[in-house]
């Protein structure tokens, strides 16, 4: 089993099973073998290859390709070294139009199909949120899924999709007749609500008469989060724009994006309740879908088989599980132990040491310090002295490499691998942006702290040698050429994939801070579900006992909506809570310029009880209810614009940890 480039120069020899033979591996598992590489240096890449292309971005000479072959080297002499079993991944084939139902699952729309499909009304909310894009992706997807329950003769009523949109738009009174290209009505009435009174505006990037991207000129290099990234790609489509706008492969410097400010604040992960996470979990996998639809490029989620797994101990241990450990020695830890104290570990010597990452520790000590730390890292009796600051970067990728499930997820590994295929690097970054909202929580955080320290080691690149570029190619690796897939792996292991990949993980450190940014167009399509739930919530029936539960809160809140004049909250002024301060209520005037972070610094302000002990950084201002759940605002929000995006909210300041 062996694959070979050599038009590239290089040849990667897989290792044979102990038989010698050429069979597939065992079912139960594989042993891990030695990989040999040879790099031939005297082949020149030819001109024109197929990398030389945006989706592998940037022109790739083979001396810092060199640093992903040696990576890799590296990598398979540490698993030749170890000579346990470990079973392969199975990734399942999934049927006809298994994929789609699977996919209708995570969007959370399984009751447009199957014997629940009867009872879709709180999917006719959602849908009602979407974009002319987003429906597509959805209207194909159940498209499938209908057929195949039709060819299975499924004894359940299967609607007609056409059936499932036709409502979503008659229900508006409005069937998008598509005058305009790429573009939906799917926002509310602009003045009034159902109820006839006055109603926030949402845009959700369709065709509403002037959105707010218009009042503002959008460069090449500003991302716009206003406007649906699918529904940007359907528009660039069609128009010189999108020509214009397709990265060169010789270009040696990645592009300065910048997002341009949001006077309502800007909303990143961790900001909103876990309610409306789930919703944009399901909307950013339909928009991605989308954007995938509109490029050309096939998205397709992979499914592993659930394998034994590892339930204690440090290597080869899911994160879920290490979690759990670790949360009963640190309550509320959400970054696994020893990858914090590797990292520490690191840290501790000098971040200027030449070559750091690059150079391996060797590979038999690492074997040791690996069963060492098994056995007393959490014993607390491990000798952190005995470990070399280069064991503690090898410690780190092997961390990375052996958890059971890649920490980009089996689900979507092979994705964040295709974004290299998409025409520009603007919508890469999109499609990055919208996968990190995807992850699980404990990989997405872990993930986070991975690239903060990787920008730390960069920043001390005059001194260690170690740019963008060079971090990139050595973790690249460890990040996408994962063990459980078996020989798969080392067969796409080509130079296109090398350098694609690498780039991917160039864009992820870059860009860290936009990728954890959740865009303003999905934060809107969540307040416009919520404000249509609670308009359903309140014509049924059945919702009149627990109504009854809160008719505290309901008489406040219309005491707020009937008297907006009331004494005690005059016009333009908003009441903010402080329930953990001395000072635990305030009527705060709205003016143009007031920020979040003015109002804190008021209270702040106050020189009694426990304020003086708070810091500025330690507490936020929350806006709670009315359209969100909860969201916490950045300092630069302006209040006036957000209060008219939300008048029925209430606002609180806490800490983020509470």
């Amino acid at each position: 089993m062996s694959w070979r480039s050599g038009s590239r120069g290089v040849v990667l020899t897989a290792y044979h099973p102990s038989g010698g033979g050429d069979g597939d591996d065992p079912p139960g598992g594989r042993r891990s073998g030695q990989y040999t590489m040879n790099h031939d240096h005297s082949k020149k890449i030819p001109d024109g290859a197929s990398f030389d292309r945006s989706g592998s971005q940037d022109s790739l000479d083979e001396l810092s390709m060199d640093d992903y072959w040696k990576e890799l080297e590296n990598i398979h002499e540490t698993r030749g070294n170890n000579h346990e079993e470990r079973a392969a991944l199975v990734v399942k084939e999934p049927d006809e139009g298994e994929l789609e139902e699977e996919w209708l699952k995570e969007a959370g729309l399984s009751n447009l199909f199957g014997e629940s499909s009867g009872d879709s009304l709180e999917s006719m909310v959602f849908l009602s949120t979407l974009t002319r894009t987003q429906k597509a992706a959805v209207e194909k997807r159940v498209e499938t899924v209908t057929q195949t329950m039709r060819k299975k003769n499924k004894q359940h009523q299967i609607p007609d999709v056409r059936d499932i949109f036709r409502v979503q738009n008659d229900s508006k009174g409005k069937v998008c007749d598509g005058s305009e290209p790429s573009t939906v009505r799917t926002s509310e009435n602009k003045s009034e609500t159902q109820d006839g009174t006055k109603g926030p505006n949402f845009s959700l990037g369709m065709d509403e008469q002037k959105t707010p991207a218009e009042d503002m000129p959008f460069s090449d290099t500003d991302i716009n989060l206003e406007i649906s990234f699918a529904e940007q790609a359907a528009n660039l489509k069609d128009s010189s724009i999108g020509k214009m706008c397709k990265g060169g492969g010789g270009d040696t410097l990645l592009p300065n994006f910048r997002l341009p400010k949001d006077k309502t604040g800007t909303t990143r992960i961790g900001d909103l309740a876990p309610q409306d996470m789930k919703k944009v979990y399901s909307l950013a996998l339909i928009e991605l879908t989308a954007l995938y639809d509109i490029l050309g490029t096939e998205f397709k989620q992979q499914k592993a088989v659930k394998i034994k797994t590892k339930d204690s101990g440090l290597f080869g241990v899911p994160l879920s599980v290490l979690l759990e450990q670790d949360q009963k020695k640190v309550p509320g830890t959400k970054i696994p132990l020893i990858f914090q104290k590797l990292i520490a570990q690191i840290e501790e010597a000098t971040l200027e040491t030449e070559g750091l990452l690059r150079i391996p520790g060797v590979a038999t000590r690492i074997k040791s310090l690996c069963q060492e730390l098994e056995a007393k890292f959490y014993e607390g009796t491990f000798n952190w002295e005995n470990v070399k600051q280069h064991d503690a970067a090898s410690l780190l990728k092997l961390f990375i490499r052996e958890l059971p499930q890649p920490l980009l997820t089996v689900e979507y590994l092979k994705a964040f691998q295709d974004v290299q295929n998409l025409p520009t690097k603007k919508q890469q970054l999109q499609a990055l942006n919208l996968l990190v909202l995807l992850l699980p929580e404990a990989n997405r955080d872990t993930l986070k702290v991975l690239l903060e320290f990787l920008q730390r080691v960069i920043d001390h690149r005059d001194k260690n040698k170690m740019t963008l570029k060079n971090v990139a190619m050595v973790m690249a690796p460890n990040l996408f050429t994962f063990h459980g897939f078996g020989s798969k792996t080392i067969e796409q292991s080509e130079f296109v994939m090398a350098a694609g990949t690498a780039n991917v993980m160039r864009f992820m450190i870059q860009y860290q801070k936009l990728l954890w940014t959740i865009p303003k167009f999905i934060v809107n399509q969540v307040r416009k579900q919520n404000t249509e739930s609670q308009k359903k919530e309140k014509k049924d029936k059945s919702m009149k006992k627990l109504l009854k539960k809160m008719a505290y809160d309901r008489e406040k809140h219309e005491k707020q909506e009937k008297t907006p004049n009331d004494a005690d909250v005059p016009q333009g002024v908003i009441r903010v809570q402080a329930p953990h301060l001395s000072k635990v209520s305030m009527a705060i005037q709205l003016t143009e310029e007031l920020k979040a972070g003015d109002v804190v610094a008021r209270f702040l302000s106050q020189k009694s009880g426990n304020v003086q002990t708070l810091k500025k950084e330690e507490v936020f201002l929350y806006e709670i209810g009315g359209n969100i759940g909860e969201r916490c605002l950045d300092d630069d929000t302006y209040m006036k614009d957000l209060y008219q995006l939300n008048p029925n909210a209430e606002w609180v300041i806490k800490s983020k940890q509470s």
